[in-house]
């Protein structure tokens, strides 16, 4: 029987592998094992692992309990994440952190930046988040010592450990054409010194139009996935960790009753055709009258991903680790006519070593290097025309005492300093953007008042050198103009952020307050001929945000949750934002063990906004004659997602779901996201939900 399983997982782990069947009685249930090699054993001990600093944990049983198909899913209800819709025909998602833009926040796997500002724009939506064991967030700038251009934070996702040999499918199905199916294999073989890790996953989404104007509101999603993990322990005091991973997704929205090969042979047939109406009646709320090209927004990403680390512990006072990584993104695009393409490389290189100076000291210290190429190309025919393509190279050193003050302080002081080169290739661009030398202090503090009440402090500087237009814009940009790009300055912030925590038998409950300011931020404006322009701000701009997590163990089988949360944005930044941001939140969850049965239940409430202040349109009509204005007051309003699960077996476990059970969504109200602005329409008014309920059902083998 373990012959049978070891090929089992074999086969699973293989690349030709198309399709497994495997009988209930042909498998056993096989004991747990505990892996402890050099890096399970440096963990322990507290030589590879900070834990001062005040971290959000999204585990991977939460994840499931929530039926998140991508990391975007899986950490948009956690405190001070906000996950934000900006294209009603292309999806595009930011993933915002303290109340900060989404370019602000540095997406880690397994401790490594692998994630650029080009892919965190649809390049999380297609990571799935099957074989995640757990998301790791972290908030405030300079919140990872080898990331200190998370002005934001950081959000870090950590692979599933092979600690068994197991098979793990999950399929499930449900409304608006959504599937899902995953597979998550781990091997452990050699003595338990090789583990491997298999993940792939698949999943889709129909387009969906609410108000039936033939134009949908959401786009369809085609994702896929997959990567494998090999760690190996190399003797007792070796380590060797290598990741590939490869994802393709494919968005189109727009035209609900065409496809995108038509829609291409129609534009290249006669792309200078332009309707007098693309409405009937010139009102995005009446059916869609021009042709598919007109509206068409489609996005082709594929990455590739690869990193190694090799970890080699000296002695027990002494560790190193080499860490490379490499991450291509390619995407191709159609968007109303306009073509961006692009292909985004990141090569990352870093050496870190902690010693333990004394009991009461640990070191850390390094240094690490980044180099990324954006080349990017349209059929944009002008002379004047302006690529965002560019060259960026950084390299820093960094350190980090953390200081066991006392039994009950803890403190951690570290400092980077960073040479930044930005340069935007365009012949029109000559000389370099920003050549620079900057020093980032950071500052973490962990009091224990009592065995159940504890605090955290951080104060930190960071950085972020604005990159990319596609960043400002993404991608709906003036083909006949094309880009200006005014950036000579970095953008520098400083972040203070405070946590009280309460733990003890029956609660767990932490409220946070956090605060950044960040000077020269960038934000998209237009030049004197309305060409669009990523320029940067003179004055400085500030965020505020609250937070208070509750949980409640009721009995051992019931527990109640509560997340509060209020977001302040000073007067300056308003306007950088596209679309308008939270305010309030209140998230209420349950969750509910009893026997085989497993009940998961959220609702979500979001206040009410003026949205005049922000970057969304001042005065945005449903008509071209601007009679019919839409309302510039988002509702506030509730979402409710429920899933409970049946255990069958240890093995077979039966779940049925529905997320945003209410059906609300903005278009309910006739607030369809598209408006006429300046003689054309647009797509982003856009305050509430795009995708009304979606029930589904399925089953989590495992083996």
């Amino acid at each position: 029987m373990k012959t049978f399983k070891k090929t089992l997982l074999a086969l699973a782990l293989s690349p030709s592998l198309i399709t497994l069947s495997v009988s209930a009685e042909d498998t056993v249930k096989t004991e747990e094992v505990t892996v402890t090699g050099v890096k399970e054993r440096l963990y322990q001990s507290g030589m590879l692992k900070d834990v001062i600093q005040k971290t959000e944990v999204i585990s991977g049983e939460s994840i499931e309990k929530a039926q998140a198909e991508n990391v975007t899913e899986a950490i948009a209800k956690t405190p001070g994440v906000r996950v934000s819709n900006e294209c009603s025909m292309c999806g595009v998602k930011r993933v915002m952190l303290n109340g900060l833009r989404g370019e602000h926040t540095t997406v880690l796997v397994d401790g490594i930046p692998t994630h650029s500002m080009v892919s965190g724009f649809y390049g999380l939506d297609a990571t799935g988040s099957a074989g995640i064991e757990r998301i790791e967030i972290a908030r405030g700038a300079g919140a990872s010592l080898i990331a200190p251009e998370a002005i934001g934070g950081v959000i870090n996702l950590i692979t599933k450990e092979a600690k068994r040999d197991e098979l793990v499918v999950d399929i499930a199905g449900g409304e608006t054409g959504y599937r899902k199916a995953s597979a998550v294999g781990t091997l452990v073989t050699n003595n338990d010194s090789t583990r491997i890790t298999f993940v792939a996953q698949a999943d889709n989404r129909n387009q969906v139009d609410g108000d039936n104007n033939h134009v949908s509101e959401s786009p369809s999603m085609d994702n896929k996935s997959a990567s494998l993990r090999l760690s190996q322990e190399l003797g007792e005091q070796n380590n060797l960790t290598l990741r590939a991973s490869h994802s393709d997704s494919d968005i189109f929205g727009g035209p609900t009753d065409t496809s995108i090969g038509a829609v291409k042979n129609d534009f290249f047939t006669d792309p200078t055709f332009a309707s007098e109406q693309l409405f009937e009646d010139d009102d995005v709320r009446n059916r869609f009258t021009g042709r598919g090209w007109e509206t068409t927004e489609w996005i082709r990403t594929k990455r590739n991903e690869f990193s190694g680390s090799w970890l080699h512990e000296a002695n027990e006072r002494f560790n190193f680790t080499l860490t490379t990584s490499l991450a291509q993104h390619e995407q191709n695009s159609f968007y109303e006519g306009f073509i961006y393409d692009a292909d985004d490389d990141v090569q990352y290189n870093d050496i870190r070593a902690n010693y333990a100076l004394t009991s009461a000291h640990h070191l850390t210290f390094g240094a690490d290097s980044r180099r990324e190429t954006l080349r990017s190309h349209t059929n944009a025919d002008s002379v004047n025309y302006v690529s965002d393509s560019f060259d960026y190279n950084s390299a820093g050193i960094y350190a980090q005492d953390t200081w066991t003050a006392t039994d009950a302080l803890q403190v951690a002081i570290a400092v980077r300093a960073d040479t930044l080169m930005a340069d935007f290739v365009d012949p029109q661009k000559p000389g370099k953007e920003i050549d620079q030398t900057l020093v980032s202090p950071r500052l973490d503090m962990r009091l224990t008042h009592s065995d159940e009440l504890s605090s955290r402090l951080s104060l930190g500087q960071g950085y972020r050198v604005p990159l990319s237009f596609f960043e400002s814009d993404h991608g709906l940009l003036d083909s006949g103009s094309g880009f200006n790009i005014n950036i000579d300055r970095v953008e520098r912030s400083k972040s203070a952020n405070y946590s009280l925590n309460l733990e003890n038998e029956k609660w767990s409950a932490t409220a946070s307050l956090a605060y950044t300011r960040v000077e020269n931020l960038a934000y998209l404006s237009a030049d004197e001929n309305d060409v669009p322009t990523l320029d940067q701000l003179k004055d400085s701009v500030d965020v505020t945000a609250f937070d208070l997590a509750a949980t409640y163990k009721i009995t051992d089988e019931i527990s109640i949750s509560a997340i509060a949360e209020q977001f302040h944005y000073g007067k300056t930044i308003k306007p950088a934002f596209s679309i308008a941001p939270i305010e309030q939140r209140l998230t209420l969850s349950t969750d509910v063990e009893i026997g085989k049965w497993d009940t998961y239940l959220s609702a979500v409430w979001i206040g009410s906004r003026n949205l005049l202040p922000y970057g969304t349109p001042q005065n945005p009509t449903f008509d071209a004659a601007g009679n019919h204005p839409k309302s510039t007051e988002a509702p506030s309003f509730w979402t409710i997602d429920l899933q409970t699960t049946y255990s069958l077996s240890d093995q077979y476990k039966l779940y049925l779901g529905a997320k945003n059970m209410l059906d609300y969504t903005q278009v309910k109200d006739e607030q369809t996201p598209l408006f006429f602005e300046d003689g054309g329409f647009d797509v982003a008014h856009i305050y509430g939900p795009l995708r009304g309920r979606e029930i589904y059902l399925g089953i989590k083998c495992t083996f």
